[in-house]
């Protein structure tokens, strides 16, 4: 599938995000914050999995 740049751009800084959050997670580990990282970079995925779905139903390259 062929996407634009606006896709990798939004993918990345997506990807980005939930990289930090999982390296806090690691970093923390057996520790509240680890917990609340790691809901908080799955909550992250899915919102990045919406906004690149909703993005390639209405971006005509990406389509």
């Amino acid at each position: 599938m062929k996407t634009c740049h606006q896709f990798d751009t939004v993918r990345a800084e997506y990807e980005r995000e939930i990289g930090f959050m999982l390296a806090h997670s690691e970093r923390h580990a057996g520790r509240p914050a680890a917990k609340s990282s790691a809901k908080q970079a799955a909550s992250a995925k899915q919102r990045m999995a919406r906004a690149l779905n909703s993005h390639v139903g209405r971006c005509p390259e990406c389509g």
